[in-house]
């Protein structure tokens, strides 16, 4: 006989059935916490045992991971949060109205990105005078590493 499981909807559930609920790997939920995006106790046997409320704030985090939010944002954005309690659906708005310049930011390099490469997906050559890639010379190289000609922020 194996021991009991608790109650459904006890107070604290364990890092197996966070995963399980939550449909994230433990791995990925040791890394929430570790880059602070979640958070659990320790119990007397030293395993983490974390509060019920954290399954909406992992739906939360992976819904802006999805939308392409960056972890760092996510982090800061949840840490401005009183006591850092679980987002209610009020603060979710204030969270997605603090992301959709970033949001839209996005789009727009991508649309912008995405239609300059029009032009060059099938030629492949990269040396036509008229390509947004080319740099003869390298003379790019002198602004420093990374793209310039296509997203240039």
């Amino acid at each position: 006989m194996g021991k009991p499981e608790p109650h459904p909807l006890a107070a604290e559930l364990t890092v197996g059935q966070v995963a399980a609920r939550s449909g994230v790997a433990v791995s990925t939920l040791h890394f929430y916490e570790s880059a602070g995006l979640i958070r659990s106790r320790r119990n007397q046997g030293n395993q983490r045992r974390y509060p019920r409320e954290v399954l909406r704030r992992i739906a939360v985090i992976r819904v802006a991971q999805r939308t392409g939010i960056s972890l760092a944002s996510i982090r800061d954005a949840l840490k401005a949060l009183p006591n850092g309690r679980t987002p209610t659906a009020q603060d979710w708005a204030k969270l997605s109205a603090r992301w959709r310049t970033e949001l839209n930011d996005r789009i727009h390099r991508l649309t912008r990105l995405r239609d300059q490469l029009d032009g060059c997906i099938g030629c492949g050559c990269l040396s036509l005078g008229v390509c947004p890639l080319r740099n003869p010379w390298d003379k790019l190289g002198e602004q420093g590493s990374g793209a310039r000609l296509l997203d240039p922020d």
